[in-house]
Order: structure tokens, then sequence, then C-alpha cells
């Protein structure tokens, strides 16, 4: 058994879906191979008893309106998709300083400053706001949807020169650790330890890990007037089947229930790939892989590629785990001032990326009503990317063991989700619990990592090349960060490598870039 197509893409991750849909889109016969029963990986969304959950992400700029920065929105206006947005600004914080709501802006955080910490603080800020200014406008004077990994990049790139070059000596420091210029600026602990916090959320480190040029991008895109967060109405699952439509509309397919099982190597060429049950698709021309790192090299022959390379990638650090807490809960008598996320955070000395440190909560069926039933809303918690695998690793999901310790690791978002809603355990009509085991057998992800935690200043990520001819990659193991902005550029930077570059200016202009 056997088909053929042009190019097969495995997983049907953010970054999957955008590389085969703009493929598709640019005329090329794309077939997506998704091991799950549904596609979107760490973004999919699931229903349990009329209450509609997001798997993964919760928090979206840059995406309700265009021309915009976020590569997501170029990649949807590429491909004459969009799908409709709630916006707003507030989401509530429970730190050690206290309880408090903030927004996005260039101003309320200064209020909050003033509020916690005292004038010197709100000065430090301001400072540090002129210091990413011209760092931020360097970050997104070339568009992400512009960048392509051949000397193409020399024709689609030399467009936006004109914009860049008044930035060209302030993108050096772009390269770096945003700890770099963040000491040079802030003395503040509390300033420091939300940038920190903001750095892991973003990237899964610290900011000594955290590359400058993905904080210059949040500054550029959360410290502006007038900026507002999006929500997908219908949740993350409405973004996953945009994108979908996208793909099929220019003659793409999605494939559900097809794992694949091996890179099918001919000649020292990736042509295809061998599912579960045998049977093959063949690609005529690529082969991309958007699962991660580890896992595209356990679907390589030993011969495919060096052992050399295959030593180094499979070196790459991992991020740890999560803790997923998802609930649909009886809303009757519930405060009406509720943000729609939270971050709790329980001791800064620790780190933030101490096990069970910080706990991110949102309740989505505040802005999309639709998500739950009437009366009722969902709640998605989750300790983000720091749950140690090795707690899990070689425990059996039927045993009474994994049950306690379910239990007992959940405990820590119960209690955070309790300082937001006191009640919520008596309020509970589904409790789902999920463990870096579920991360690891839902979304295939390896060890359940949240993603590579390659330290800016140490390593580099590698982009879509690899040395076996024929294969690429996409997703967050290509491009530095680990949310769905990163994703989709990794997904549009693939494809527009494949292509002549007549075909990737024309989208630029499409697109109005």
């Amino acid at each position: 058994m056997s088909k053929e197509t042009d190019i097969v893409v495995i997983g049907s991750g953010i970054g999957g879906l955008c590389c085969a849909s703009l493929l598709a889109r640019y005329g090329f016969n794309v077939t997506v191979c998704e091991s799950h029963s549904i596609p979107g990986g760490a973004a999919h969304a699931f229903e349990r008893n009329g209450f509609k959950f997001d798997s993964g992400p919760s928090l979206y700029s840059g995406l309700s309106y265009s021309p915009s920065s976020n590569p997501l929105r170029q990649l949807l206006d590429a491909i004459g998709e969009d799908l409709s947005w709630e916006t707003y600004k507030t989401w509530g914080c429970r730190l050690p300083e206290g309880d408090f709501d903030t927004s996005v802006g260039a101003d309320q955080f200064c209020e909050v400053l003033a509020r916690l910490r005292g004038k010197d603080a709100v000065t430090e800020w301001r400072e540090l706001q002129r210091v990413m200014e011209p760092l931020a406008k360097a970050a997104i004077a070339i568009p992400l949807a512009a960048i392509r990994f051949d000397l193409g990049a020399v024709v689609t790139l030399s467009r936006f020169a004109p914009s860049f070059l008044p930035y060209l000596g302030n993108s050096i420091k772009l390269r770096g650790p945003f700890s770099q210029i963040m000491d040079g600026v802030l003395k503040d602990n509390f300033s420091r330890n939300w940038l920190d916090l903001l750095c892991f959320l973003l990237s899964g480190l610290p900011a000594d890990g955290t590359i400058a040029a993905e904080m210059a991008f949040m500054f550029a895109e959360w410290y502006r007037p007038g900026v507002v967060l999006d929500y997908p109405i219908g949740g993350s699952g409405a973004l996953v089947d945009a994108l979908v439509r996208g793909l099929e509309k220019h003659g793409g397919q999605l494939i559900v229930n097809a794992h694949v099982e091996e890179v099918i190597v001919e000649h020292n060429r990736a042509v295809g790939v061998r599912l579960r049950g045998s049977k093959e698709i063949r690609a005529r021309k690529t082969v991309v892989s958007n699962i991660s790192v580890w896992d595209t090299l356990k679907l390589l022959p030993d011969s495919a590629i060096p052992k050399s390379y295959r030593a180094k990638r499979n070196a790459t650090p991992e991020c740890d785990s999560f803790m997923h807490l998802h609930l649909g809960i009886d809303a009757e008598g519930l405060e009406k001032d509720l943000a729609c996320h939270y971050i709790i955070v329980n001791d800064w000395e620790k780190g933030v990326t101490a096990p069970q440190n910080i706990v991110v909560l949102s309740i989505p069926s505040l802005l999309d009503p639709s998500l739950a039933p009437p009366g009722k809303h969902v709640i998605h918690v989750y300790t983000p990317g720091n749950e140690p695998y090795e707690l899990w690793q070689g425990m059996s999901r039927s045993s009474e063991a994994y049950a306690q310790q379910k239990q007992m690791r959940a405990e820590i978002m119960w209690k955070g989700l309790e300082r937001i809603i006191p009640d919520i355990r008596s309020r509970c009509e589904v409790t789902l619990v999920g463990t870096p085991l579920t991360h690891e057998r839902f979304l295939r992800r390896h060890r359940g990592s949240y993603g590579p935690a390659i330290r800016a200043g140490v390593g580099i990520f590698p982009g879509p090349g690899t040395p076996l001819p024929g294969l690429m990659c996409c997703g967050d193991s290509t491009f530095p960060g680990i949310g769905l902005p990163a994703v989709a550029a990794s997904g549009m930077i693939t494809a527009n490598t494949l292509v002549p570059v007549s075909k990737h200016l024309e989208m630029l202009k499409t697109i109005g870039l």
C-alpha cells in the first residue's frame, strides 16, 4: 500500500500546519500525517460532557488585526483564513508581593511598580523601555515571513533593508541573552523577577538563557499604545481548524490516526514515510518533520545521518514537562470580576524554573461562553514546563502508585486555584489530571518535554536544514521560542525555503509586506 505526494509533513502541530498550509498555497501537493485522532499537537482541543478544553496555549496577541508583526497572523493572511477573536487587556497575578491585576500597554505596569516598589523602580522600568525601544523596532523591522534558509534570502530580505538599517547596530544585542540588557538597567528585585518570569513563559528559560530578540519582540507587541490580547472564539481548536481549512482549500490533505514509524531513506535521500500498518507515503520533493528533534532522530535509520550529528542533536537540552488540571465547573455565584488568566508564583527565591513554583491558570469561557454549557466554566491549570519527568519515568499509568502521585503533584494546582475560587473543589463536574506521561502519550513528546532548552549565548537553534537530503524540520526544535509565534515562524521559514524566490515575493506582496 503506497501513496505519492509532493511533500509529506510529519505532525499536525501549529508549526506543521503552518508549513503545510503555506506549501499548499504555494501549489504543492501536501500530505500531513498526524498520529493522534485530533490535529493541533500541543494546541489541540478536546471535549468532555459539553465542556471544550484547550490542551495547551492560552495567551495570544497580535492575531486579531492585520498587518501584524506576529508570524501566525501573517500566515493566516497568506492562506486567506481568519476566525473571530475576543480581545481583552488584563490578567491577574498572585505573587509573593501581593495580589493584583496587570495589563498590557506602556503604562499600567508602572502603576503596579509605583504601588509595590516606589518611584525608583518606576524610573528604572521607564529606562528599560527606552533602551528596549530601538531593539524592539529592530526585532520587527524584518518580517519573519520574509526569512528563508538559502541564498534567496538576499533577495527577500533586501526589500526590508531600508527599515532595518537604522537599527543595524542594535541587532547585535538581539543575539545574546536578555539578561545582558536587563543587568545594565534594572536593580529592583521585583522588576528583575518579573522579567525572569516573562522570559520563562516565552522560552522555558530565565532571562540569562532567553535570547534578547524574543523579549524585544514581546516589548514591541505588549508595551505599545492600544495593544490588546486576543482569544479565538471557539478556543485553540478554532485556530487549528482555520489552518486545516487553509491546507485543504489549497489542495492539501490531513490524515489523522496516521502514526509515522520510519522515514524512508533510499540512495542517501529521504523519499517518504512508513506508517504503522506498513502503508507508505512517498514524497516526490521533501519530507518535513514537525516533531521534536529527539523524536525525529528516532525515525531515521542509523546510517541516514552522521553519528556526530545524531549525538549532538540527541544531546539538545530539554525543558521539563507539565502537570495539567482541566476542570468543568458550576459557575453559579462566582465573583463577577474574575480575570480570564492568572499567574501564581509561590517563592521568587526558588527561581522561576523550580518544580511546582509557578502555576498558570485560564478560564477561557469568561471570554467565550460557548466553551461551556450555560452557567458553567472551563478551567485549565498547569505548571508551565517545570515538572520533572524523572519523577514519573517508568511508572505504570494503571498503578496505584501513579494514581497517588497524580493526586499529590496536582495539589499545588488546586491550592493555586483556591486562591482565586475558594470553593472550587465543590464546584467540579469534570476533573481531568494530566502528567508528564499524559503529555508524552497524547502529544508524542519526548519525555513529555515542553521543548528544547537551548540557552542564548551557549547554543543556537539549527533552522530547518538537516544533513539528510530530502529531510527538513520545523517546530520548536528549529527556531527560538516555544510559543505559537515561534513555531508559526518556523513553519513559514521551512515552506519559504522550498519555493522559488518569485513565489515567496508574490506571497509577501499579497499580505502587504
